[in-house]
């Protein structure tokens, strides 16, 4: 497969490289100092502790900054990309913290972290990939075009609905996913779950017999996250 690079698309590729090479690093030191290995350890002032999310705040805004200002070009675009891309990587790392507002890295909650990179790292792969998709075809009607658009909407909307929000958020570029999303089962206590799934109905049970299953993905970030696996 040739993959064709405009300029946009090559920053991307340099923000993706970066974001997933500096989660995959961050997770290996973090889980190095708390088993005690290795030179590294917690970084504080006084008593302290700087959480990493702090310097990925800080080279968020200033590649931000430095794009919409500087407006690079070239190879610096890309490293500004990149540094973006270290950033976010960074502060996404410890989303669970900002959003519960609590240090709940290594409890039950931080596993939300983990879903959150894992799924921006998924759809940047997947924006690197499909060039654009709402892009009109040649010779394609508009009335087809934009049924097509408002029809894709409405299944990433239901798989959402269902508690599959990456097929959701990713069947925007890419309508299979949205697709599979909606035909597949709720989740035990998405929003479609508790609206159409009645007590004692064949769907209810086959949705919570399915959510108690230990996934192949439940088992990876398991073992990215250093959390225990779910039971």
């Amino acid at each position: 497969m040739h993959l064709h690079l405009v300029p946009g698309r090559t920053a991307l590729l340099f923000m993706l490289v970066a974001f997933v090479l500096t989660f995959t690093i961050t997770r290996l030191i973090v889980r190095m100092i708390r088993s005690g290995r290795g030179p590294f350890g917690n970084v504080a002032v006084g008593e302290l502790h700087v959480h990493h999310l702090v310097p990925g705040i800080f080279l968020l805004l200033i590649s931000g900054v430095v794009e919409f200002v500087a407006a690079p070009h070239g190879l610096f675009r890309d490293c500004v990309a990149a540094a973006f891309g270290v950033g976010a990587a960074l502060t996404l790392d410890e989303f669970a913290l900002w959003l519960h507002l609590s240090d709940v890295y290594w409890a039950e909650e931080g596993r939300t972290s983990v879903d959150t990179v894992v799924g921006v790292a998924a759809l940047g792969a997947i924006g690197l990939l499909v060039s654009n998709p709402f892009a009109r075809q040649p010779g394609e009607g508009a009335w087809f075009f934009f049924s097509f658009i408002l029809l894709n909407c409405a299944l990433s909307i239901v798989s959402a609905l269902k508690g599959r929000y990456f097929l959701g958020v990713a069947g925007v570029l890419l309508p299979f996913l949205a697709l599979w999303g909606a035909l597949r089962l709720g989740y035990p206590g998405s929003p479609w779950f508790r609206r159409f799934y009645a007590e004692g109905s064949s769907k209810r049970a086959r949705a919570e017999r399915r959510g108690s299953r230990r996934r192949l993905s439940d088992r990876l970030k398991a073992a990215v996250s250093g959390l225990p696996e779910r039971r």
